[in-house]
């Protein structure tokens, strides 16, 4: 059962087409890797599936329902979480805050009972905080929840935000290059946690990614874009043997030989 389906996705910037109709069919409880070189439109591909750019065409289908025109926001309460390619983490709040704050679309308290200190938004911010350490726990940082977020190591701000996109309660995450700039142990420990979220968070996983060791590893459905267009699709076997592949990596020399 396909979970999330795009088809003929396009965006356009002026006169440079970043993405021209990409087509992809996610199926539930997968682990699927949208791979290319730089410059390919993976990210604004991401880009139009959350909302934050709306596509000039095509469709995106979240089990069965239109997800076009709607804001961020609205998407994330659909089921869609994700992270970016940047870490983008309020570096000088506490780790557990930051989780906290992506718990806000399932909050109920209205303003006026913020302001009033009610006893019922008392009890939701209670809940909350201990929601953001049961997912601190998860990704195995609850000894840092009164940490400044900016005071983590690299890999465990990766954690962090990851942390924060579950506490939307998603059914589809979307991870942004999460291994950029991770050290091998990290990188396991990344591995590790995904398949642990996909398994027992019954999770559908989409990641955008460039260390090709832990896309073969851990995918099992690539989509590879190449200047906007998708050229290939498949098993990673499949796409390690590719010559449209090799080709959009390492040139036509390279298929050659």
């Amino acid at each position: 059962m396909n979970v999330l389906q795009v088809s003929g996705l396009t965006k356009k910037f002026g006169g440079l087409t970043a993405v021209k109709g990409v087509d992809m069919n996610v199926e539930k409880g997968s682990i699927t890797a949208v791979i290319g070189p730089n410059g390919a439109g993976k990210t604004t591909f991401f880009n139009m599936i959350t909302g934050v750019y709306k596509p000039d065409g095509g469709e995106i289908l979240l089990e069965d329902k239109s997800l076009v025109g709607f804001k961020p926001h609205d998407i994330s309460k659909r089921g869609i979480a994700r992270t970016f390619q940047n870490i983008r983490l309020f570096g000088d709040v506490t780790v557990l805050e930051n989780v906290m704050v992506g718990l806000h679309n399932h909050l109920k308290s209205s303003v006026f009972g913020v302001l009033l200190n009610l006893p019922h938004v008392r009890r939701e911010e209670k809940e909350a905080q201990r929601e953001a350490y049961r997912l601190l726990e998860y990704v195995g940082l609850a000894e840092f929840l009164n940490e400044e977020a900016q005071n983590l190591s690299y890999g465990a701000q990766r954690r962090l935000e990851i942390a924060r996109a579950l506490a939307s309660k998603p059914r589809v995450l979307l991870l942004d290059e999460p291994a950029a700039g991770m050290n091998p142990k990290e990188t396991k420990e990344l591995t590790d946690l995904i398949y642990k979220m996909r398994e027992e968070l019954d999770l559908t996983i989409i990641l955008i990614e460039h260390d090709m060791k832990l896309v073969m590893e851990i995918s099992e459905h690539i989509v590879v874009l190449d200047h906007g267009e998708k050229i290939a699709e498949g098993g990673p076997l499949d796409i390690r043997n590719n010559p449209k592949v090799i080709e959009a990596y390492l040139g036509k020399s390279a298929v050659a030989h």
